[in-house]
């Protein structure tokens, strides 16, 4: 094929998948949900074939021009257009993805940034994957998110299932927005701060970190802690969602003894 303007495989950081059984999780995850489906990152079709027998209304982006001619042809039913995973608007309800993975950071903060789609089935690292899913501490971008989208784990994904075979495994993600956000949408940049400010304030224990969040003293911190049910000796990264959203209430002044 020829070598796409953009640049080859390793300048797209494309890793085609060619599992079956992870193309078979994959779609079983799809299936479970509703409405139209956006395929970021199309490469080889591989995905985008399964997805087409649902007979949904499907949309397949790929930034490779070539590729795109060639499923054009190849899947006359599905909408493939030429698109870059960090322009393309994303419009649909679920949005799939072999996510290149030297763009993985900046597709999800896109993605968590858009307000239109409802579930995401994504194939990450494994560690990102493992640590959005908060399995072993949750990161700070999972933790700013966590109050309007669910993250679940799906397995692990062998290197040797794509082609050309990436120095890490991947993982199967799924995200979903919650019905009911645990903090107000209007108050989500706020938020976002706060939970930032808390993960990489100084100190040595929980609750002085919080206590120079808020500028107040430990013992209130301390206070504020317990009362979201936060152990003091505790690591940002082990704060649960609906811990956070406590904190994030009672971080206002409503403490009553």
């Amino acid at each position: 094929m020829p070598r796409s303007r953009h640049g080859g495989r390793h300048e797209l950081g494309q890793n085609f998948l060619h599992h079956r059984p992870t193309i078979d999780r994959i779609m079983g995850l799809v299936a479970a949900t509703e409405g139209s489906v956006l395929e970021i990152g199309a490469g080889d079709g591989a995905l985008t074939s399964a997805l087409a027998t649902l007979e949904r209304p499907l949309t397949a982006i790929d930034l490779d021009e070539h590729r795109v001619r060639r499923l054009r042809r190849r899947l006359p039913g599905v909408r493939v257009e030429h698109g870059d995973a960090l322009t393309y608007p994303i419009r649909l309800d679920v949005v799939v993805s072999n996510v290149p993975f030297h763009l993985t950071t900046p597709i999800l903060r896109r993605l968590l940034a858009a307000s239109r789609w409802r579930d995401a089935i994504l194939l990450t690292q494994w560690e990102v994957a493992r640590k959005r899913a908060g399995v072993g501490g949750r990161t700070m971008m999972s933790a700013q998110s966590a109050p309007w989208f669910h993250f679940d784990l799906h397995g692990r994904v062998p290197a040797w299932a794509f082609t050309p075979r990436p120095s890490v495994d991947g993982g199967v993600l799924s995200i979903r927005r919650r019905g009911s956000p645990l903090v107000p949408s209007e108050e989500r940049s706020s938020y976002e701060r706060f939970v930032r400010a808390v993960f990489t304030g100084p100190g040595r224990s929980l609750d002085r970190v919080v206590a120079g969040v808020l500028g107040t003293d430990h013992r209130t911190a301390a206070r504020l802690l317990a009362r979201a049910g936060i152990p003091t000796e505790g690591l940002p990264r082990q704060i649960t969602p609906t811990q956070w959203a406590a904190l994030w209430v009672l971080r206002t002044g409503r403490l009553r003894d």
